[in-house]
């Protein structure tokens, strides 16, 4: 491990912190990424003088490279993506087209994946002091009068994909004035749109673009109506995910010319502690605590730190208890000046957080991925990020908040007991020496594509040449929407048949039915889930957390697709259990492996969700189990699955190895791996293993896609089924457990207890498999 005494660090106290730490045998890497100068362009040429005058007095005395490239391309009527580092100014990239055009009589509308970093883009370009660039935020905290104030009078129009959705498409009339003068969408941090969420929004997409081209004025042949530019510190092969996204080509700019500080970024992995868990299985020190630790004393030291986590409940946690180490430590006046930040706040709240934290009045912020977007706050010195964030883009994201100013940074990641985490802090190479994952979305999938093709209609009646602009699948499926009298063709094209509007009920999942979350004492609605996800999240006995408060679920009801619920913290996270049948639904794609074989298809997959563990919320220490009585249910999807030979099979059996268990491991490992390499949760994804499966006869190991007619992922797998599997088998060997642990191969989810599991014998299949 490299050392931590290097000048270069540039923060002395987060040094010393951690050289602490690498005393105590928990850090595992230190990389050390040096600076970077900048290199200057001209303001373009065609920009108006008024504008070159308000950038330079708000200190942007000239633009990079990379941002004159974006600027050109766009001002030409090219579509661009841009993909450079955090914190290297690409907005200003698209901002000067965007505000040239305004100022000329255009329209612009933004579109951000966050309701916050809307506002920062808000305040920045009010900020400016244009006054003929009225600026309008549009999104779910917009109270109507300002609504109604921006349909009549924004040309610079920010809002998010649901508002986008549910509000601006369907009705679009309502709008026709500023479709009519729409000459560019920014779709800004478009990396967050992947697996369902970003097929869905390629469908939004194109619905934009039909809504557009309706109401667009005459514009010269050839220039795209509108342009498109998108935007995102971390995008593998960026045009051809921009092609994916929108449906149009797009130039792609990736040299990033901005001045970068030094960054020190260190992999820490917590110790294990006393504490069993299944199977008597060492637990580790939660990252949550760790995470604690470390951003009091950051913030006792004057370090002013971000500690990014994944759940809303941690931010709130991770916050309260670096408040009481600083007091307990005797300093209480500095308790003050740490904060948590997560979505559910009030906007008051959230802006009021946000400019703390920008004026140095809190030092030390836990946060959920709220503040992982391309937000404007200078000054920071370090970021902890508890918990692998998902992909190295988010990573990458999430650790450019430190630094921004141009100085020298330091962030640490801190490993769960998760075998995803555990490979990533023994494998730095992993994380340093690759690109940023491959960004997976699948818009022809029929599942997503048929309730926007009935939202389409909806919003004008769909005609042969609209259902090119919708994807190769989209005339099967209005075929199939037409059978089922969705929708009705005439002379003009197909027409949506019912009074209401159909949609989905949230973009950001696979539609259907909702469940609706209601409070039993007061009858108030909290929010609304996907039917699938009520089985695991909703079902009675679920701890349920919504903005911050804890309930109890007491009681789901499917018929009437509600789950009441009571305020109610037991000190106990509940994570369901699962037993999972699934059943080769067609002709699979193979692969031969040597004598193995690896194969990709359709597959009816069956789920019941048959009990939940409680865990103690501080350390994870498993402290029950309890049934859950609810029905199958059974959805079509797609899988990747390998098999060995009989005389693979027979070859472990002759060592001893308990065939039913290695696969099991391997499973649970395979699972957790794939993450780094389909850019999915390991929520997304589910697996089956069986010693001899019905429907094969062989030794085999499935993983699927969790979502209807699957999200990619699993395609994905079978692309780089080599990588993938030799990192799983990686991560298996790291651990430094005996019998396996959650940090290799055991599974929170596993509607089997984890039982039977071989961690020895998962390593001699995988060595078999891999040749």
């Amino acid at each position: 491990m490299q050392t931590l005494t290097d000048s270069r660090s540039g923060c002395a106290t987060a040094a010393r912190l951690l050289a602490d730490r690498a005393r105590g045998g928990r850090l595992t890497h230190v990389e050390h990424i040096p600076a970077r100068d900048g290199r200057a362009a001209d303001w373009p040429h065609w920009m108006p003088s008024l504008l070159i005058a308000r950038f330079e007095q708000a200190g942007m005395t000239a633009p990079w490279e990379h941002q004159v490239a974006v600027a050109e391309h766009a001002h030409d009527g090219r579509n661009v993506i841009i993909s450079t580092g955090t914190a290297s100014g690409k907005s200003l990239g698209y901002l000067l087209p965007a505000l040239t055009s305004v100022l000329s009589g255009g329209t612009v509308l933004y579109i951000a994946p966050s309701k916050a970093l809307a506002a920062d883009q808000l305040r920045i370009i009010r900020g400016l002091g244009l006054g003929d660039v009225r600026a309008a935020a549009v999104d779910g905290d917009t109270p109507v009068a300002e609504r109604d104030w921006a349909r009549s009078h924004a040309n610079y129009l920010l809002t998010n994909p649901d508002m986008l959705h549910h509000n601006l498409l369907p009705r679009h009339a309502r709008w026709s004035g500023f479709f009519r003068r729409l000459q560019y969408v920014i779709i800004d941090e478009c990396h967050h749109y992947r697996g369902v969420f970003g097929s869905h929004m390629a469908q939004v997409v194109r619905r934009l673009q039909r809504i557009s081209s309706c109401h667009a004025r005459p514009r010269p042949v050839s220039a795209t109506s509108p342009v498109f530019i998108l935007s995102s510190a971390t995008v593998s092969e960026p045009g051809r995910y921009a092609r994916v996204l929108t449906g149009l080509d797009a130039e792609a700019v990736t040299q990033d010319c901005s001045p970068r500080g030094p960054l020190t970024f260190a992999f820490c992995e917590p110790p294990l502690t006393r504490l069993r868990g299944e199977a008597g299985a060492p637990i580790r020190r939660t990252a949550a605590a760790e995470a604690s630790s470390l951003l009091s004393d950051l913030v006792a030291g004057g370090v002013r730190t971000l500690a990014f986590v994944r759940s809303r409940r941690s931010a709130e946690t991770i916050a309260l208890a670096a408040r009481r180490a600083l007091a307990e430590a005797g300093a209480g006046e500095l308790s003050e000046q740490v904060a948590a930040y997560r979505a559910g706040y009030l906007p008051e709240d959230r802006r009021a957080v946000e400019q703390a934290l920008r004026t140095g009045a809190v030092s030390g912020l836990a946060t959920t991925n709220a503040l992982e977007l391309g937000i404007d706050i200078c000054g920071l010195d370090a970021v902890i990020v508890a918990g692998w964030p998902g992909t190295r883009a988010s990573l990458w994201q999430q650790a450019g908040r430190a630094g921004r100013a141009g100085g020298a940074a330091v962030a640490v990641l801190i490993a769960r007991d998760d075998p995803l985490d555990t490979y990533l802090v023994h494998h730095p190479e992993a994380v340093f020496g690759s690109a940023v994952e491959a960004t997976v979305i699948d818009p022809d999938n029929p599942y997503i594509l048929a309730p926007h093709l009935c939202a389409a209609a909806a919003e004008l009646p769909l005609t042969e040449s609209d259902l090119k602009l919708f994807g190769p699948a989209a005339p099967a499926v209005v075929a199939g929407l037409a059978e089922r009298k969705l929708l009705r063709r005439r002379d003009t094209g197909w027409f949506w048949t019912r009074r209401e509007r159909t949609g989905i009920a949230s973009i950001r999942g696979a539609g259907g039915i909702g469940v609706q979350i209601v409070d039993e004492a007061t009858g108030r609605l909290l929010g609304t889930i996907d039917e699938p996800s009520a089985h695991t999240i909703a079902h009675s006995g679920a701890v349920y957390l919504h903005q911050g408060e804890t309930f109890l679920v007491t009681e789901l009801d499917l018929a009437d697709h509600v789950a009441l619920v009571r305020a109610g913290d037991p000190g106990y996270t509940t994570t369901a259990r699962e037993l999972t049948e699934i059943e080769i639904a067609g002709q699979p794609r193979t692969m031969p492996w040597g004598e193995a074989d690896l194969h990709f298809g359709e597959v009816d997959v069956t789920r019941q969700a048959v009990s939940y563990l409680r865990r103690r919320a501080e350390t994870g220490e498993v402290l029950g189990e309890d049934r859950i009585r609810l029905p199958p249910r059974t959805l079509r999807t797609r899988a990747v699955w390998w098999t060995i030979s009989p005389a693979q099979r027979a070859e472990l059996a002759s060592r001893g190895v308990d065939l039913g268990g290695a696969a099991h491991a391997a499973e649970h490992a395979a699972i957790g791996l794939l993450p780094l390499f389909a850019g999915c949760d390991r929520w997304d994804i589910g697996g089956v293993s069986a010693d001899l499966h019905a429907t094969t006869g062989r030794l085999t190991v499935f993983v699927y896609d969790g979502h209807e007619g699957g999200a990619g992922f699993a395609e994905r797998a079978y692309r780089t089924a080599a990588e993938w599997l030799d990192a799983t088998r990686a991560a298996i060997a790291s651990c430094e457990c005996v019998d396996g642990c959650p940090s290799c191969i055991q599974s929170p989810k596993c509607g089997n207890g984890n039982h039977p599991l071989c961690k020895a014998g998962a390593l001699q299949l995988l060595d078999i498999l891999l040749g």
